[in-house]
């Protein structure tokens, strides 16, 4: 990518019911494969079109939320489930700490950044509220109980379960087909991440920001972090404001065209490729776009509220996170991601931003 060229953008189509079990014969898929592994590694993040996920599901998901954050702050925390680790329900603002503000290796990765792309400074608990909402079936044991808990319905919303199922289940799809992608572009088995997947804690994880109460410019609405699962995916805000970094360190403001949405590398997945993928940093902070989008929002009597649309897509809790195929071996980067139970590397990552305590889920993104 070039200075101010826009994040890369895949079509997805020619992949959709497309079997590839017995292998790529189609030139130009492999071309899409390819070009999707080769974007993650050099950025971190790419834009997708996916069949069958537009614009007005991506509203009727915002709208509900927006109602909900609406309401008052004491009616939310019902809906709170600290003792889950914040896994399922609600999240309240001041309570996910972004890493940087505790850990040494993440503020040097902030002090080295470029001149002209560097971080707003971390300084506090993100003042954001967050949903957590469980997409897709979870295992049958309960090795794991807090990250794979029952979901919470929160009263007063009947068409609740329907948006949010319908809304998460389109986006975790748009993850499957670029896991498959990138597998295959990777020089990996097509179903090597996509197996990985099943019985995942997958969220459905909106952010809720009031930009009422904390709308001056500049204000830090989430702090510079990467995302601890396997790939994260967005839909479009109605306020910009979220910025990612390029893995040669250079910031870009995301811009989501209509009907499309932006995936972002995890944690998860830099540990399957050796580091060959890095996980993605970002923030989210006002800025004089958010603002003005703000002031045209509260001119047309709309919310304030911005709300992030979001999927966590995981490994399964209960799979053991290691270097896949080529990336594997016994060199350099075995030793820096040993086999590790996913369970076990999401709860080292809560205790990290204080969503856990005892020791200190879900996503730690926009």
């Amino acid at each position: 990518m070039a200075p101010g060229d826009p994040l890369p953008s895949f079509d997805l189509v020619p992949l959709v019911g497309l079997d590839l079990s017995d292998g790529v014969k189609s030139d130009a898929v492999r071309e899409l494969c390819t070009g999707i592994a080769d974007c993650l590694h050099e950025t971190g993040c790419l834009i997708v079109r996916v069949p069958g996920v537009d614009e007005a599901d991506n509203d009727a998901f915002l709208d509900l939320v927006e109602s909900y954050f609406g309401q008052s702050d004491e009616a939310k925390m019902q809906d709170t489930r600290p003792q889950f680790s914040y896994q399922v329900g609600a999240t309240p603002s001041g309570v996910e700490t972004p890493r940087c503000l505790v850990d040494p290796d993440c503020q040097r990765t902030m002090a080295d950044l470029p001149a002209g792309h560097k971080a707003a400074p971390v300084t506090g608990a993100d003042v954001k509220w967050r949903y957590f909402w469980r997409v897709g079936p979870r295992p049958s044991d309960g090795k794991y109980k807090e990250l794979n808990a029952e979901p919470v319905v929160p009263q007063g919303f009947p068409q609740w379960a329907a948006v949010m199922d319908s809304w998460g289940g389109k986006m975790l799809g748009a993850v499957q087909l670029v896991a498959t992608a990138a597998a295959v572009g990777f020089g990996l088995e097509p179903d090597a991440i996509t197996k990985l997947m099943a019985f995942g804690p997958h969220l459905l994880a909106p952010t809720g920001s009031d930009l009422a109460k904390h709308g001056a410019l500049g204000t830090v609405l989430a702090g510079f972090h990467y995302d601890l699962n396997l790939l994260t995916i967005h839909g479009r805000s109605r306020f910009p404001g979220l910025h990612v970094w390029l893995r040669d360190g250079r910031r870009v403001p995301v811009r989501v065209p209509a009907g499309c949405l932006l995936l972002q590398a995890g944690r998860q997945l830099e540990w399957l490729t050796g580091g060959h993928v890095k996980a993605g940093w970002h923030e989210v902070v006002v800025t004089e776009a958010t603002s003005e989008a703000a002031a045209r929002a509260s001119e047309a009597g709309r919310s304030l509220w911005r709300v992030s649309s979001t999927v966590f897509a995981h490994v399964a809790s209960a799979q053991v996170l290691r270097p896949l195929g080529r990336f594997g071996g016994a060199g350099a980067a075995a030793a820096a991601y040993p086999p590790t139970e996913a369970g076990v590397q999401v709860q080292q990552e809560l205790e990290a931003i204080s969503l856990r305590k005892g020791g200190g889920g879900g996503g730690g993104g926009e």
